[in-house]
């Protein structure tokens, strides 16, 4: 028992010397803008980014303003669903075979998979959520576009400026040999 504890106290030190350590490293890491998503209705106005933010503003209708979300109004629950659907329902009953997407017969197996894909598909050609993964990538992308530009600009101004250097120079070199017609000539 005696040698345990100078070992633990051996061990706490070692952990409490690298925890600094991990600590400047990730002070030291370049952080990323700060994405703020706001949901905007009608005419209201987007705030504009700053330098060290990204703004993303995703606009819905009006109307939508005081509602509560679509997510949270819409329910799965069968007391729900439209009497057209329970009645489309019973189209399928004696349907079998392949594509068919039942138990029964060779084959019935096989539609399943292709009724969930395209259940799916027509899901999200209709949902009308917003994506904020997809508005945030369109702000990134229109940041990014400026950089090209910014950075040429930025090329041409230090050029000019080391033209404008070299020049003086120039003019200081040879204002010395006008002053003193003596001196060796390279």
């Amino acid at each position: 028992m005696k040698r345990l504890i100078p070992s633990l106290g051996a061990l706490v030190c070692a952990l409490g010397a690298f925890v600094p350590l991990s600590a400047t490293a990730q002070a030291q890491e370049v952080a990323e803008p700060k994405v703020n998503q706001l949901i905007v209705y009608g005419d209201d106005k987007c705030p504009e980014s700053a330098s060290d933010e990204i703004v993303v503003c995703a606009r819905k209708a009006e109307a939508e303003r005081y509602r509560i979300p679509a997510i949270l109004r819409e329910t799965q629950s069968p007391q729900n669903e439209a009497w057209n659907n329970k009645v489309l329902a019973y189209e399928t009953v004696g349907r079998s075979g392949t594509q068919s997407c039942s138990p029964v017969g060779p084959g019935g197996w096989t539609g399943c998979s292709s009724q969930l894909i395209n259940k799916a598909y027509a899901e999200k050609r209709t949902a009308d959520d917003v994506k904020m993964g997809e508005l945030i990538a369109a702000e990134r992308a229109k940041r990014l576009s400026t950089l090209d530009a910014d950075a040429e600009e930025t090329q041409k101004r230090v050029e000019q400026a080391e033209k404008d250097y070299e020049a003086r120079q120039k003019a200081l070199e040879e204002a010395e040999k006008a002053k003193d017609p003596a001196a060796p000539k390279p």
